[in-house]
């Protein structure tokens, strides 16, 4: 019985449960996931108030990254919006722009969502298509995806290519925290998977308990590469032909394609995901693979957490007479034998880097399991106008912060274009205008707002400046008073400058490394467009915003890279190596090109003793100015025999002729 002029709390209790779903859902958008759960803590009534659908549907779209029309979707894949929001907040740090600082045309990974999945496309530095940048397909290829399970648990895959074959290389994904800013491709020990889930976690804690495990940045570059090579190479798995369909949804221009590309990406998520928990098994009935992913495969999971060696390390351990039965095997490709090698003759074996690494006995220790592994840290980088500096030596890629534009920072945010006025579409007397992407973000000195556009990808065949470089710096509270040289715009309509400031923008220094820097002016029109001048020579480079997600899909996927070098390139280099290597470049849709034809550029650098250019490109006809050369076709080898200008760097660009 109620006191009157009290609260009752019984009564209360009664009208909050008797809420509508919908106005649950509601009143749950004010709520945190981890509240949620709690509040299904409290009593029987509230856990079944707390799972319903909508409300986890709310949280879903509280997170922020996937549109309300693609959750309903991606619910056919899953057990539930619950699964969907667990594996959001699992992957939100991820999406972005990663980078790294090899090769110096700019190496940018967008990692965007797929269908149940985040994927990681590189953009490849090209020109400036007839279409102009909004309209044209933009070139990328696949890094890395990963796919959330029936569950919401992801799953690490790693594309590469060798050999005209593309591959996928099974892994783990590392649970990460909201600020992570590196990406870490590792190979990480552990010990053989045991069905029973207590017993396993009760025997990792003796594991830990008896040993730390070695961390895989201690062991010296040279093993940290050889071990990753290693293990792509056993994890591999080609892809099969119905895999081959798209990686995340086009734009929802028309509803029966769109339906159809649906179609596509459940069955090659079924597919993937079936491949990875058979373990290397056959998958015999395609169309009925996502009925097949269950409530009852969820108990597969601590076996397929890691991708188990475990009868290779002790064929390893037994010495040479197991390794033959290993090649049996394996038809006859040596595999482990490669890790014995590495065993034998490891880098860090000596006793000038025993001290400052690990041996690679040390690292794998009494371990039988070895997997491949993504992992997503939080490391202090140090910065130079908004580029971070980079480790050399890590197998990683590093997140760009990405400014969002505010009223007081209007032009934070990634831009694109070329030089040269009109901006836009190439015109015909220069039809390939190199494509430049630039993070624009601002920056406080001495009591000044700054804008910084630092350059991340850059579309020539040889690089001009440094990846990382400001391609110009604009103090926002100082205006400019230069006139604009250009009285209209590409359609003939007359030019309006709504605002315009001072800077300096980039320009020759001393040597490749430290550009110098002269004076502009940055332009910003009507229609959005920004335009830097440079005062003394009149370039002009133009930029518009762009939104990376909707041209990736309209894009065209062309081929990657072998499966390491695809992750992180750390050789290197100061031309388009997304171009050299075989089978890189081509489209898996567009035939083989017939015959290559090769121009060689010079600039103004210092190469000499340059013997060899060109290895394996396949290329049949050459075109050198200036230079003498002598070439063969099978295999194919360009040697440069002399040089008429001594200081020289040869600007390689390939075109085909079907």
């Amino acid at each position: 019985m109620s006191v009157p002029g009290t609260i009752d709390s019984n009564s209360n209790s009664s009208l909050f449960l008797s809420l509508p779903d919908d106005v649950f859902a509601m009143v749950s958008r004010f709520l945190l996931p981890r509240d949620v759960c709690s509040l299904s803590l409290c009593c029987r009534s509230l856990y079944a108030l707390a799972a319903c659908e909508k409300v986890w549907l709310t949280q879903c779209d509280r997170v922020g990254i996937v549109p309300h029309k693609d959750l309903v979707d991606w619910r056919t894949g899953v057990s539930s919006y619950k699964a969907i929001c667990r594996f959001l907040l699992n992957i939100k740090p991820l999406i972005g722009i990663w980078v790294h600082q090899n090769p110096e045309l700019g190496n940018l990974v967008y990692v965007m969502p797929g269908f149940v999945s985040v994927v990681g496309c590189r953009i490849i530095p090209q020109e400036l298509g007839p279409m102009g940048i909004h309209d044209g397909p933009i070139l990328w290829a696949p890094v890395f995806e990963i796919i959330g399970d029936f569950d919401g648990s992801p799953t690490f895959f790693l594309h590469g290519r060798e050999k005209g074959l593309d591959y996928i290389c099974h892994g783990s994904f590392k649970s990460i925290n909201k600020s992570c800013n590196v990406l870490l491709l590792e190979v990480e020990p552990r010990e053989k998977c045991i069905r029973n889930k207590e017993n396993s976690r009760l025997q990792g804690v003796v594991g830990n308990n008896n040993k730390a495990m070695v961390p895989f940045g201690r062991l010296s570059l040279s093993d940290r590469k050889k071990l990753l090579e290693f293990t792509t190479r056993h994890v591999r798995q080609e892809v099969p032909h119905m895999a081959m369909g798209p990686l995340f949804p086009r734009l929802r221009d028309c509803y029966e394609n769109f339906q159809k590309e649906l179609v596509l990406l459940r069955g090659r998520r079924a597919l993937l995901s079936q491949m990875y928990r058979l373990d290397h098994s056959q998958v015999d009935n395609i169309e009925n693979s996502e009925e097949a992913v269950g409530p009852k495969q969820l108990e597969q999971d601590d076996r397929r957490k890691s991708i188990e060696c475990s009868r290779a390390l002790t064929i390893l351990l037994d010495g040479e007479g197991s390794d033959t039965q290993y090649n049996k095997r394996k038809n006859g490709v040596k595999f482990w034998g490669s890790l014995k090698q590495m065993l034998g003759g490891s880098s860090s074996n000596n006793s000038h880097h025993e001290k400052k690494h690990v041996r690679l006995e040390e690292f794998l220790g009494s371990n039988d399991t070895i997997m491949l592994t993504l992992k997503a840290s939080t490391v202090k980088l140090s910065a130079y106008r908004a580029w971070p500096n980079m480790p050399e030596s890590w197998f990683a890629l590093y997140k760009m912060p990405l400014q969002d534009p505010t009223e007081d920072q209007v032009y934070a945010g990634l831009w694109g274009g070329t030089f040269g006025w009109p901006p836009g579409k190439p015109s015909e007397d220069k039809p390939g205008k190199a494509l430049f992407f630039l993070l624009l973000s601002y920056e406080e000195s001495h009591g000044q707002q700054l804008l910084i556009a630092t350059k991340i990808l850059e579309g020539t065949h040889y690089v001009l400046h440094p990846n990382g470089s400001a391609m110009f710096i604009v103090n926002i509270n100082e205006p400019s008073s230069e006139p604009f040289p250009w009285n209209s715009d590409a359609d003939s309509y007359p030019i309006n400058i709504k605002h315009s400031f001072t800077g300096e923008g980039i320009a020759n220094g001393y040597g490749f490394r430290y550009p110098g820097s002269k004076p502009g002016s940055l332009f910003e029109f009507q229609d959005g467009v920004l335009a830097f001048i440079w005062k003394d020579s009149r370039s002009v480079l133009t930029l518009q915003r762009l939104n990376l997600q909707q041209l990736l899909k309209k894009g065209e996927r062309v081929h990657c890279l072998p499966p390491i070098t695809n992750f992180s390139c750390l050789t290197k280099s100061y031309s388009n190596v997304f171009t050299g290597f075989p089978d890189a470049y081509t489209s898996s849709s567009s035939p083989s090109p017939h015959c290559f034809v090769v121009f060689f550029d010079y600039h103004g650098y210092n190469c000499r003793n340059t013997t060899s250019i060109l290895v394996g490109w396949g290329l049949h006809a050459f075109y050198a100015p200036q230079a003498g050369f002598q070439y063969s076709t099978r295999p194919v080898i360009c040697r440069i025999t002399h040089l008429l200008v001594p200081a020289a760097v040869f600007h390689v660009a390939a075109f085909r002729i079907s």
